[in-house]
């Protein structure tokens, strides 16, 4: 096995990041503005309260060269009115859309010529979009659900059965999660993190671990002990992927009344989900990640454990493609996948699309070979799947082929973690809450590709060395408004199909 020494910059001395005053705010815009022109994506746009001053800061993401740029910009107070103000980003790049909306609610700075200025969360504004005309009408799906689903409130604007427009309103359980964080951290933070989104522990608290072992000033593991940490990491990361994956497709399938493949998958999944318990108790993964561990995680696996988990993957990888290979066998289920529930990648582009939805609208970005390949050097092997017919087809398809290529992943893992064969007492090496210190004015940055995609963490640290800011982007957060581009001249009934296509998250949405 090789070890990788490549290590990506995550962390930055916030004297090092490029700061606007109050008085530069067009040099901001503009630089901003040239940035985005130049290639880069919106990784995220927040504010923060620092040094008795408001502040934005705006994370870009050079994907081609694996570089993030990272800048802020002191805020003007408008007397009159109250507010801190600066020009929006938004009328020339949409991808700023949700961004702005979200720092104008919590932060009450308002980016001056917004198209669309108004809180997220629906319980503080329900304003959407209405269009007026002969036989025009709206249909209101929601909040509440039959279901277990959480509320999210969906408006279709339609004339018959086709849909013009789709406001989508969420937000109606706000938890404050990114609140909770603050001048953290504290003992209960890791299992707050890993209630971020349900279906993504892993994904979310692999970002947190990550941010605090690159901020502690004495968190220190040996080469051996963090790759092994890491691959116990990719191992749980990848059984996520393969758990929901397959979930989502069953789902698909149950949309357009395909029960065999539906039927099937309920139970793959749950296959899946044992796995991950059968490693640390507990079927979405909590409690297994952590920073305070030598190895950075609860459990370790011994190589009966791992022969057994071979024997089962190898079992649930045939019950699999067994299952899901009837969909792309079926006309009947193609006829309902192909074409429906377009976004095209122009609009995938304009929007800072990312994860699953973006590959099937061709673009070729996966955060496992790029921001973590310092984790696993098998990670440069991945072959990122895309299509570009961008359809609930093309979203479906990228999960078949993901799922294959998490198995080879997995597969790999086990043979380098039976080679290690490290084995510990994990208890009597762990540090304590209470011992961790944080590096003082730092900011630092987590990438991690989830399932639905690119899970982004961003902390940073005050003059005492606690978390000042720690905020969280779930990619249902770039997401949404896709679901809503999908929509646009479709019919009503296809809904469903679009929704699951995409399947995101509610209250990651709404941290």
């Amino acid at each position: 096995m090789n070890i990788m020494n490549t290590k990506i910059e995550k962390l930055f001395d916030l004297k090092s990041i490029k700061n606007f005053s109050s008085k530069e705010q067009e040099d901001y815009i503009s630089t901003i503005g040239q940035e985005i022109e130049s290639g880069k994506r919106v990784v995220a746009h927040f504010a923060c309260d620092y040094n008795n001053s408001k502040k934005i800061f705006t994370i870009l993401s050079d994907d081609k060269n694996c570089k993030l740029k990272i800048y802020s910009a002191q805020m003007t107070e408008d007397q009159s009115s109250y507010h801190y103000q600066y020009p929006s980003l938004t009328p020339l790049y949409p991808q700023m859309h949700m961004f702005e909306r979200e720092i104008y609610e919590e932060s009450k700075i308002k980016p001056i010529g917004h198209p669309a200025l108004k809180p997220v969360r629906s319980k503080l504004n329900d304003d959407h979009l209405h269009i007026e005309g002969d036989e025009i009408h709206e249909v209101a799906v929601g909040p509440v659900h039959a279901g277990i689903i959480e509320p999210g409130h969906f408006r279709f604007q339609c004339h018959g059965e086709k849909v013009f427009h789709l406001a989508i309103s969420l937000g109606y359980q706000h938890r404050g999660i990114e609140q909770e964080l603050i001048n953290g951290p504290h003992l209960q933070n890791i299992h707050q993190i890993e209630c971020v989104a349900g279906d993504t522990t892993i994904a979310h608290t692999w970002c947190f671990c990550e941010n605090i072992e690159n901020l502690s000033t004495n968190i220190t593991t040996s080469t051996t002990t963090s790759i092994y940490g890491n691959l116990i990491r990719a191992l749980m990361l990848e059984l996520e992927r393969l758990a929901n994956h397959v979930g989502d497709l069953g789902a698909l399938a149950n949309d357009v009344g395909f029960l065999p493949t539906s039927s099937f998958c309920g139970r793959i999944r749950g296959d899946y989900l044992n796995l991950t318990a059968f490693i640390c108790g507990n079927r979405f993964g909590r409690s297994m990640l952590t920073p305070y561990s030598p190895y950075g995680v609860n459990f370790i696996l011994d190589n009966q454990q791992i022969d057994y988990i071979i024997k089962k993957i190898n079992e649930i990888y045939r019950d699999t493609l067994g299952a899901t290979n009837l969909l792309w066998n079926n006309s009947t289920v193609l006829s309902r996948f192909e074409n429906t529930g377009i976004v095209d990648n122009i609009s995938c582009s304009d929007l800072g699309i990312v994860g699953v939805a973006a590959r099937a609208s061709g673009v070729p970005f996966d955060n496992r070979k790029s921001y973590q390949k310092d984790h696993i050097p098998h990670y440069q092997q991945i072959k990122i799947a895309t299509t570009t017919s961008c359809d609930v087809w093309a979203r479906a398809y990228i999960r078949k082929l993901e799922i294959d290529e998490s198995i080879k992943l997995i597969k790999l893992i086990l043979n380098d973690l039976k080679e290690l064969n490290l084995s510990s007492n994990l208890s009597s090496n762990s540090s304590s809450i209470s011992s961790i210190t944080l590096k003082p004015n730092h900011l630092a940055i987590s990438l991690i590709e989830g399932w639905r995609g690119e899970v982004c963490h961003v902390a940073i640290t005050n003059e005492s060395g606690r978390l000042q800011r720690y905020k969280i982007i779930d990619p249902s957060f770039h997401n949404w408004m896709a679901l809503a581009i999908a929509l646009r001249g479709e019919e009503i009934s296809d809904f469903p199909l679009c929704n699951k296509s995409f399947n995101l998250s509610y209250c990651g949405f709404d941290l």
